[in-house]
Order: structure tokens, then sequence, then C-alpha cells
């Protein structure tokens, strides 16, 4: 099987994996062509491999256009799993739609930045002023309910199946749950009806490559 990365790192145990550097990709046009799938490629090149070049890539186009950013993702759950998405609103930050925010959410609540990780671009939003602040530098208002829980579950997925699942739990007195942020793993009690969740959802999506 002929195989072509763009991400060395992710393919190091992947024996005869051919590396070409993204920027380099139409020099070898022609080797791209004769391989058998494409690995990890740059979100850039996803749309030009899977349609102007037929490839095969992984991860799956799902993969790429639902977990690039939270307006697509949450819109995928809201018309798949809705009751499983906290209450949502994403609406564009002019001072009508910022008005209304302000009348329908009561402080405090959870304001995020659409394209972020690792728990950055995750605000909450306590009074007027924080929201102000938030809005100064959205453009697309991107609002939570905010739920006062102390801990969340990561479900790792890969190919077709979940490879980890565990509890991340957040530190006393702070609002993010993210190992980033300084919250620990705790893998006991992991519930089977997420697990199935998770399965179902990547299925329907063609996810074959997420942390849910």
């Amino acid at each position: 099987m002929r195989l072509i990365t763009f991400d060395a790192l992710r393919c190091l145990d992947i024996p005869v994996t051919r590396y070409i550097k993204p920027e380099l990709m139409f020099r070898h046009k022609d080797e791209i062509k004769e391989a058998d799938w494409i690995l990890f490629p740059e979100y850039w090149q996803v749309n030009l491999l899977t349609y102007s070049l037929q490839k095969r890539i992984f991860p799956s186009l799902g993969s790429y256009h639902l977990a690039h950013d939270k307006i697509e993702m949450t819109r995928a759950f809201w018309a798949l799993c809705p009751e499983q998405v906290p209450h949502t609103v994403i609406l564009p930050a002019t001072p009508s739609v910022i008005e209304e925010v302000r009348e329908v959410f009561t402080f405090p609540f959870i304001a995020k930045e659409v394209r972020n990780s690792m728990g950055r671009g995750i605000h909450l939003i306590e009074s007027r002023a924080d929201f102000d602040a938030y809005c100064r530098y959205n453009v697309v208002l991107y609002i939570q309910e905010y739920l006062p829980i102390r801990r969340d579950l990561r479900v790792v997925y890969v190919g077709e199946q979940i490879i980890d699942a565990y509890w991340r739990k957040g530190r006393e007195g702070y609002f993010r749950n993210n190992v980033a942020q300084g919250a620990q793993i705790d893998y006991e009690d992991v519930p089977q009806a997420a697990l199935d969740l998770v399965v179902s959802v990547a299925h329907a999506l063609n996810i074959n490559h997420a942390v849910f």
C-alpha cells in the first residue's frame, strides 16, 4: 500500500509512509495521484485532495469539516442530537443582537471564541463589562449556558473505535476542565451510555479521528 503523509510526527510509527512537506505538494502531484491514502493533510489541502485529485484521506472529511470550528460542530449536533447540547446561541455581534443576548442570558454564562482549543478562548461572563470585552474582539457570538460542573468526559475516537475515555476534573474554584488548564485525569466510572453515544455520533457524521 502506498501511503503519503503531510504530517511526519503523526506517522512516525506507520511503516512505508512517504512524507512530503505540505507546501511542496504540487511538485509531487504525480506521486500523490499514485498513492492509495493521504494521511493527515493540512486543512487547506483537504478539498483539493478530495475533489481535484480524488484521493482518499485520513482523517475523514467529517473529521476535518466539523471539528474545524465550534459553529460547524454545534450545528451538526443540533441536527443529530440536540438534547446533548447545552443551550447555545450563535449570532452576529451586532448591537441589537448583543442587547438581545443580554436579555436572554443571565449571568454567569459562557462565551467562546469559534476557533481555539485547550481551554483558550473560553470566557466566564459574570458582568456586562465581561460581555462587552468579549464582543469587542469577536464578530460572531458563541454563547452557552453556564453548567456548574466540576468534571467533564473526554472520549478519544480513532478509526472506528474508542481508544480512550476519562473524566477531566477541574481545579477548585476554576471553571475550565481542560487538562491544559490544570485539570486532573480520572478513569473511574466512565458511563457506557456516553461511550455508546460517541460511537453513534461518529458513525452518523463520518468522523474517524476526534476527541468528544
